[in-house]
């Protein structure tokens, strides 16, 4: 399985200011300090173990991203995979919020569509279950519940 400790870089061998940078985007910046803090990676890794065989294959995408990747799909209005893998692979603030090196290619649409479809729906449901309360947690997202309605309707 790909991992985030596997993925972890030698500092680079060229002077930084050399390469373009973004300041970040401070939602961006804030959603990956309440993720670090909480240890979504390892959460991910942990949730999604049954899906990944240690071995076989090519290279996996990391859980950690995929979730990531889905998440940007949400809160950039994403509704397609070949969506996410251009928006991601066009912006340095994505890209850092991924913490994938200009060196790195960014996943690409087959990539995270095939890790969708390996990783069961119920893990998909804990993973952002877990995401959920921990932003309400750390003052990212707020909301409530003002009312459910459960009329049954005769169509005409």
């Amino acid at each position: 399985m790909g991992t985030r400790k596997q993925r972890e870089r030698q500092e680079p061998l060229w002077y930084q200011g050399e390469l373009p940078e973004a300041p970040g985007h401070p939602f961006y910046q804030r959603l990956n300090r309440v993720l670090d803090e909480e240890g979504f990676d390892r959460f991910c890794e942990g949730s999604c173990r049954k899906f990944y065989h240690e071995k076989l294959g090519r290279p996996s995408l990391a859980p950690g991203i995929y979730f990531r990747l889905m998440m940007i799909g949400f809160f950039e209005g994403l509704d397609s995979e070949r969506g996410i893998a251009w928006r991601v692979a066009d912006s340095l603030t994505l890209r850092q919020f991924l913490r994938i090196g200009l060196d790195e290619r960014t996943p690409d649409h087959v990539t995270i569509s095939r890790t969708r479809r390996l990783i069961g729906a119920e893990a998909h449901q804990q993973v952002f279950g877990w995401v959920l309360k921990r932003l309400a947690r750390g003052g990212l997202m707020k909301g409530k519940t003002i009312g459910i309605d459960s009329t049954t309707l005769e169509a005409r």
